[in-house]
């Protein structure tokens, strides 16, 4: 569960860190975030999000584990109104991506990298492009403590892959997160194959976590000139950076907490902290530059009203678009504003410039 004083103790460091950066600049910037679209009724924990440019057309895919409701994948036109469903039963959706037409989707409960037409309809057929394969827990990480003894952090493994985040390159090659056995993929030119083989690019005890949320390696984001893997390791409230030549891996950013979502743009590094409900920015020093949205409150219709578990981002049109997953990490006990939700939304801000 959130412990109460984390979010502040978090929040607090945040804005430290907000006002040391902003010591160069002429004026902190803060930046609200307002409702876009509510899911239809009963579509539960929207995580996943990616645009098509052409259209404006955004796609988000849900992380419900509830038999009950099941997962969907829905296409949301820029006026804000659901234009299609498609149903994915019981296997739960995290990562999506657009390219050349088609949405990439990760399907964590089955595993598997899949695409579908961005036209799609309830009955149009998905595709299975590659199966993420089960490689096991990466080594011990050994953790230096100030007195200058060590701790040794070693991971267990069910074998389940479990898919999370993905960034396409410039030349078509996608690189895929695995949370749970700790590595990095690279599907090489995954728009053309069919099917796909996988490579492990990584496979690394940085890229697990023994924290929480218990998800490791989650979003991704290359750097403009597509040198550098950001990495976001939830459980440990980082972002990593590897060098894609070597996979060498290096701590970029701390205290980022529950860092989720990772998104690069004109600079800037944004992150989608889940457990701060809050969108950060990033310099090239891995310092805060922008923070935007916070939880405030329920909105009559049962909706998150700014942001609650923001998971991921996608932009448009200036726009910085935001799924609220607003997904309960503990049984019903009263303690999470997460509980109170019972309509899930996309939020959005204004990009600054």
């Amino acid at each position: 569960m959130r412990n109460p004083w984390i979010p502040r103790l978090a929040a607090s460091a945040l804005v430290f860190a907000a006002a040391t950066a902003f010591a160069d600049a002429s004026s902190p910037t803060w930046i609200d975030a307002e409702p876009f679209a509510t899911l239809p009724d009963g579509v539960r924990y929207p995580e996943g999000i990616t645009v098509n440019p052409a259209t404006g057309d955004l796609f988000v895919g849900t992380f419900d584990s509830d038999l009950a409701h099941g997962n969907k994948l829905l296409r949301i036109a820029r006026n804000g109104r659901v234009a299609a469903q498609k149903d994915f039963g019981h296997s739960a959706l995290l990562g999506l991506a657009f390219a050349d037409g088609k949405v990439y989707i990760l399907n964590f409960g089955a595993s598997k990298l899949q695409r579908i037409a961005a036209s799609f309809g309830a009955s149009t057929p998905v595709e299975d492009v590659a199966a993420i394969p089960s490689i096991g827990a990466p080594t011990a990480r050994s953790v230096a403590n100030p007195d200058g003894s060590s701790d040794t952090i070693s991971f267990g493994s069910s074998g389940f892959a479990g898919p999370n985040g993905m960034v396409f390159d410039h030349e078509g090659n996608l690189y895929i997160s695995d949370s749970f056995q700790g590595a990095i993929y690279k599907v090489a030119h995954a728009t053309t194959c069919s099917p796909c083989a996988i490579t492990v690019t990584a496979h690394d005890p940085m890229l697990a976590t023994a924290g929480f949320p218990p998800f490791g390696a989650n979003g991704l984001a290359l750097s403009a000139d597509e040198t550098t893997l950001f990495v976001a390791n939830t459980g440990d409230s980082r972002v990593l950076k590897m060098n894609l030549a070597t996979s060498a891996i290096e701590v970029f950013a701390e205290s980022l907490h529950g860092a989720d979502g990772l998104l690069y743009d004109n600079g800037r590094l944004w992150v989608a902290t889940n457990q701060a409900d809050e969108v950060v920015a990033l310099n090239s020093n891995g310092r805060i530059v922008a923070r935007a949205g916070e939880f405030e409150g329920i909105a009559r219709d049962g909706s998150p009203r700014g942001l609650l578990f923001p998971a991921s981002m996608a932009i448009a049109g200036g726009w910085m678009y935001v799924t609220n997953l607003a997904l309960p990490l503990t049984p019903a006990l009263g303690d999470e504003p997460e509980e109170d939700v019972t309509r899930w939304n996309v939020a959005r801000f204004h990009l600054p410039r």
